[in-house]
Parts: C-alpha cells; sequence; structure tokens
C-alpha cells in the first residue's frame, strides 16, 4: 500500500516541488498539502496522512513538529532553524510514542556524503572551518547544515584526545563558532546551498566542497526519509542516520 504523506508548507518553491515529487512516484500518495492558512492538525486528521513534511518557516517549525507528532503521523521536517533544546524536546515527545520521525538539516545524499568524510579527515586534520554560501531569502544564518557539520566534526575531533589545538585567540571578524568550529555564512541573490569544509595542516589544505545547483537534489533523500521513518520508532537528527 503507497504511504500516505501531506505536504505542510505545500505553496513554497520546496514544497510544490515536494508535491510534484510525491505524486509522481507509486511508493506514495498525497493526500494534502498546506500552508500557515490551514488547520495543519485538523488537516492530518481529516486526510488520513501517515507522514508529514514540513517545509514551512524557522519560526513556525517547532510548533508545527509538536502538531505533527501530536496528531500521531511521522514527522519528515525539511525546515531548519530548531535549536539543541526543541530538537531534544521533539525526541521526547516521539520517543513517548514510539514514532519514527527525522529531522534534516539537508536532503541531499551529496551533503551526507561530505559530512561522513569530514568525520574521518578531522581525525587527522583537527584545524578545520566551514564556509557556507546560501540565497539571499535564507533566514536563518549560519545554516542548519553547517551546524550539523559542525556538530558531526566537534564529536570526531573530541574521539582523539591526542589532537592538541591552539589556544591562540584571533581577534576580528570570524563569523560564528558552534562547538568550536568556525563557521562563516553568505548570503548573496545567484546562490542555492553550497559549503566548504576546509582543514589546514603544516604546509597543506584539504577542502571538500558540495554545491547544490538545483532544488531537485534533495527530492531523492526527501523520499527515502518519508519510508525509513516508518520502520523506526525515534526521531532522528540528520538524514546520515537512515541513509
Amino acid at each position: 500500500m503507497p504511504i500516505k504523506v501531506l505536504v505542510n508548507g505545500g505553496f513554497g518553491r520546496m514544497g510544490q516541488m515536494a508535491v510534484k515529487t510525491i505524486s509522481e512516484n507509486t511508493d506514495f500518495e498525497l493526500v494534502g498539502q498546506t500552508g500557515r492558512e490551514y488547520d495543519l492538525g485538523a488537516s492530518i486528521r481529516d486526510s488520513g496522512a501517515q507522514v508529514v513534511i514540513d517545509f514551512t518557516h524557522p519560526d513556525a517549525v517547532f510548533n508545527n513538529t509538536q502538531t505533527i507528532i501530536a496528531a500521531g503521523a511521522h514527522p519528515v521536517i525539511g525546515t531548519t532553524g530548531l535549536t539543541s533544546s526543541q530538537i531534544e524536546a521533539l525526541q521526547k515527545e516521539c520517543e513517548s510514542k514510539k514514532l519514527g520521525g527525522l529531522i534534516a538539516p539537508n536532503f541531499s545524499i551529496g551533503a551526507i556524503l561530505m559530512m561522513r568524510l569530514a568525520k574521518d579527515i578531522v581525525q587527522h586534520m583537527p584545524h578545520v572551518e566551514i564556509i557556507e554560501y546560501h540565497h539571499n531569502n535564507k533566514v536563518e544564518s549560519p545554516s542548519g547544515t553547517a551546524i550539523k557539520s559542525a556538530e558531526i566534526l566537534a564529536k570526531a575531533r573530541q574521539e582523539k584526545p591526542e589532537t592538541h589545538l591552539s589556544k591562540e585567540v584571533i581577534p576580528g571578524a570570524r563569523g560564528a563558532n558552534h562547538l568550536g568550529i568556525p563557521i562563516h555564512a553568505i548570503r548573496l541573490p545567484g546562490l542555492l546551498a553550497h559549503q566548504q569544509i576546509m582543514f589546514g595542516s603544516e604546509g597543506e589544505t584539504l577542502t571538500l566542497k558540495h554545491d547544490s545547483i538545483d532544488r531537485q537534489c534533495f527530492m531523492p533523500g526527501m523520499l527515502l526519509a518519508c519510508k525509513r521513518v516508518m520502520e523506526i520508532n525515534y526521531l532522528a537528527y540528520g538524514l546520515d542516520e537512515v541513509l
């Protein structure tokens, strides 16, 4: 039987692409698309949606996810902007219901593979910085992808206790700093979603670079997420957890 899917934020750019992708895939049945003027909880109940994809706004995503969980549907959250404490709270709600879901800072398979490679590299080249580039209409900064990348890098770096980083404090504009990983954010028209992770060592540098040049690149990961959430009983953070 096809998985019944509702797309919240289904009238925006990402939402429209998600609606089209779900509609064209025989593994799924599109049972609704909603926007800010809709009653999300009622729409989920009335449509019988099993999975709800959220492509909305950072200011609304926490409440939307709570509503999805309360309605008993599996959340697949593509909206970024959730804080660590909000993610933990949502994970507890899913745990209490044994409900599978996913919060995805990035649905791109290429971006996930970049993070996997970075995790290995940072254990040998611990000096690292992130530069992320997005279109000028992106609300939050740094991006969810950059924050997730920094968390993966920081954890992997801690796993190598013999690694000693410089304690020198460098003054000036260095962007954000998340768990000791500098992040530089650029917002310009003409960009979509791009990230570099740059490592430095004595006499050499190594750079991982990923470019999303069309929103279509997010769709295979989104479809994968919609299937995987039906198989797990917890709220995963990052597509890498179910890839």
